[in-house]
């Protein structure tokens, strides 16, 4: 039971602090609108969504109301499409048909993004995944609301190399395609490896096949009021700081536990997961690059760095779990450049680069998310920045991912604004030294010694 001090503890936080419910990730299953015709593949998807996720938007609504509770966005994730339009879709331009009825459903139910443009080629690729990954650029030019993920690699199976270096290639070619709108195609487009199944944030949600027919996944946020927290136990130690953020984070989790509950029993379909990340907005105040200078770091991105967001990596999952026993998708803290001040700051006084960033994935929740770099970044680069960051994630059986924009036409020195929740990103530097050949080999980096645990 909550009692009335919680509540009105968990009021200031909702006024002063920041915290919301980030998403309400309704996972529907599309595998049973399989069809070898493409026009009724189509109808049978449009209809599916239509009908299963109907009444999505108004529950959050009404629940926003019951509680007070802000939940920002209400999405949707589906099968991964490589796999759903496997059958009927012969070319790349076929896949990008199923984009556009992916956009019009989530149109339809008023959602701000569904999920799931997606392929899985961890171990290698089939033609319908080849096809869907080379429709990428255009599906994500010609839609609003779709969003995109490529997992290309795993603890269990290793790096598909020949993915990766085509990635680079799709990146380039989405930036270049959405020039207009500063490459924003960019933003909607994730490389993953050990992509979870049940992750309810964008851009790389999908609805797994381990997963069922239909199921409610919530992420919850609340940077602010760590921060807020840590306040009150400046200068103490670090068994104090510890203490504080796991029960900050087990309070923000029975919140998430609350909503996620409710929307499940109102939309009649499982609870899933809490996923506990903390995911910072551009607003002041909701940032996690200020939690980790609030422990006395003078700037993000200095000695120090790593090892205070590995530790509030780990004190925010130790309280989540006490919170809730269905804990999943990514859960921790990330570090997006576009979407954190604290970040935008550190990279704008040169306090904060890309090879720190990646030093700081090896511990945080995700990986290299919201950057932006020059336009005219090789291909070949961005997929050695996948490679490295795959890596990391397949040896320390985390998940890993990079969400690159390469900026068509701008360098460093220029900003570039996304607008919304995305936020704007000043330009970061790549090391120009070449790693084309060792991209172009193609094959797979073998899966690590430690994988092998059956």
């Amino acid at each position: 039971m909550i009692d009335h001090r919680e509540v009105l503890e968990t009021n200031d936080m909702i006024l002063k602090e920041n915290l919301d419910v980030r998403t309400i990730t309704l996972g529907v299953s599309l595998l049973d609108c399989c069809d070898a015709d493409l026009e009724k593949l189509n109808e049978k998807i449009y209809t599916k969504l239509t009908t299963v996720a109907g009444d999505l938007v108004r529950t959050g609504e009404e629940i926003e109301k019951l509680y007070g509770i802000p939940i920002v966005n209400k999405r949707i994730s589906v099968t991964p499409i490589a796999m759903v339009g496997g059958c009927a879709c012969k070319t790349p331009q076929d896949f990008v048909t199923i984009a556009k009825t992916l956009d019009r459903a989530a149109a339809t139910l008023g959602v701000n993004f569904i999920g799931g443009y997606s392929a899985v080629i961890s171990k290698g690729m089939t033609e319908a995944d080849r096809n869907l990954m080379r429709s990428i650029p255009e599906a994500l030019a010609v839609t609003e609301r779709v969003c995109s993920s490529v997992n290309v690699g795993s603890t269990k199976t290793g790096i598909d190399m020949d993915g990766v270096r085509m990635m680079g290639e799709i990146i380039r070619e989405t930036a270049a395609r959405t020039a207009d709108r500063d490459s924003l195609g960019c933003a909607k487009l994730v490389v993953l490896c050990n992509a979870p199944d049940d992750n309810p944030f964008m851009a790389g949600a999908f609805h797994g096949v381990s997963e069922g027919e239909a199921v409610v996944n919530v992420g919850v946020s609340g940077p602010g009021v760590v921060k807020t927290a840590l306040e009150k136990v400046r200068g103490a130690s670090f068994e104090i700081l510890c203490e504080t953020i796991k029960k900050t984070a087990f309070k923000v989790t029975r919140v998430g536990q609350l909503v996620a509950r409710e929307a499940a029993k109102r939309l009649g379909v499982p609870f899933g997961i809490v996923d506990l990340s903390l995911a910072p907005t551009p607003a002041i105040g909701d940032s996690v690059a200020e939690i980790l200078m609030e422990m006395g770091l003078e700037s993000v991105g200095g000695p120090g760095t790593t090892a205070a967001l590995a530790m509030l990596n780990d004190q925010v999952k130790k309280g989540g779990v006490m919170a809730s026993s269905y804990v999943g998708g990514l859960s921790g803290a990330f570090i997006p450049v576009s979407e954190d001040q604290g970040m935008i700051d550190a990279v704008e006084n040169g306090n904060l680069t890309i090879e720190k960033l990646e030093a700081m994935t090896c511990v945080c929740s995700v990986g290299l998310d919201m950057i932006a770099v020059p336009g005219d970044t090789a291909a070949e680069t961005i997929s050695g920045i996948i490679a490295d960051e795959a890596a990391i994630g397949m040896v320390n059986a985390k998940t890993t991912a990079v969400r690159i924009i390469p900026v068509a036409g701008k360098d460093v020195g220029e900003t570039v604004q996304f607008g919304g929740l995305l936020g704007y990103a000043p330009i970061m530097p790549v090391r120009s030294v070449s790693c084309a050949d060792f991209i172009r080999r193609g094959g797979r980096i073998p899966a690590p010694i430690h994988s092998f645990k059956n």
